[in-house]
């Protein structure tokens, strides 16, 4: 597992397993911060990481790599997890390791940072109406629409797990003003994404029905149509292969993994978006029992 030192912003490699060789230095993994948000602009690479500096510092996604290391630091962590710079995505077997993972390193985390970047909050007096003062509601739906939106981060396919697995999860605005933590908000994150309280509160997810957790993916989305299925892993405890290019083989893959695994029969109580067989398309077309 690469880390980010929040100090340096150089990567250092770590291993979990000690029947390492003894004369490796890094024996074990640290305590360490995660960041989950959404992709944007100019996003920091492995390679712009490990590349020039001077450069990188120019490109948009910098700054919210400077300013999670700096939020870490601040918070006693000398090292964060950032999905675009720790991972080499060059490498297809270490992208699968990552995505097998990723659960795992998000629930092992110290704390996640939850950054919205279209999210502003006004911690002073405002001009918007009372029932506009919502914590995840966008800026730009607050002012300009008349029916607000919540941030993109609660409909990304990824952050699904980025919400479910951490111990501990701080949300932050774009400007790394804190809106609080998940137990702040409990509720109305329950009703925003439609996750039950119990899974919400760290309970374990195998007492809720496949159907049940499926149906917290119903509507959201992923830039790549496997992705839908990959995202899923950590939250039915699959692992499998990846291979970006089979489409929406990826999700019936998926399901054929949770049969192995599972007797639960709601996974077969699809409405629509049949794909082939008694496996649905999508989650959506899985009612929540």
């Amino acid at each position: 597992m690469r880390l980010l030192q929040t100090t340096t912003l150089r990567l250092e490699e770590f291993f979990a397993s000690s029947a390492i060789d003894e004369r490796l230095e890094n024996q074990g993994i640290p305590k360490y911060a995660i960041l989950s948000h959404t992709w944007g602009f100019e996003e920091i690479t492995f390679q712009d990481i490990t590349g020039d500096r001077t450069i990188i510092q120019h490109k948009t996604g910098f700054s919210k790599v400077r300013n999670s290391c700096r939020q870490a630091r601040a918070d006693g962590y000398a090292y964060i997890w950032i999905d675009t710079c720790c991972i080499d995505k060059t490498s297809s077997a270490e992208l699968s390791e990552a995505i097998n993972s990723m659960y795992q390193w998000y629930k092992d985390s110290a704390i996640c940072y939850a950054y919205l970047s279209d999210v502003l909050i006004h911690p002073g007096p405002s001009d918007l109406p009372h029932n506009l003062r919502h914590p995840f509601y966008t800026e730009d739906g607050m002012r300009y629409s008349s029916s607000p939106s919540y941030s993109r981060w609660f409909s990304r396919g990824w952050t699904l797990q980025e919400l479910l697995a951490p111990v501990k999860l701080q949300f932050f605005d774009r400007n790394w003003n804190s809106i609080g933590m998940k137990e702040d908000h409990m509720n109305t994150i329950s009703r925003i994404t439609n996750i039950d309280l119990f899974a919400l509160n760290g309970g374990d997810l195998r007492r809720l029905s496949i159907a049940r957790r499926m149906s917290w993916a119903a509507n959201r989305q992923t830039t790549r149509i496997e992705d839908m299925a990959y995202c899923l892993l950590g939250v039915f405890g699959i692992n499998m292969p990846l291979l970006y290019g089979e489409g929406a083989k990826a999700f019936i893959r998926l399901q054929e993994e949770i049969l192995k695994i599972s007797n639960d029969q709601s996974l077969f109580a699809w409405k629509g978006f049949q794909a082939s067989g008694a496996f649905g398309a999508h989650p959506r077309a899985l009612p929540a029992f």
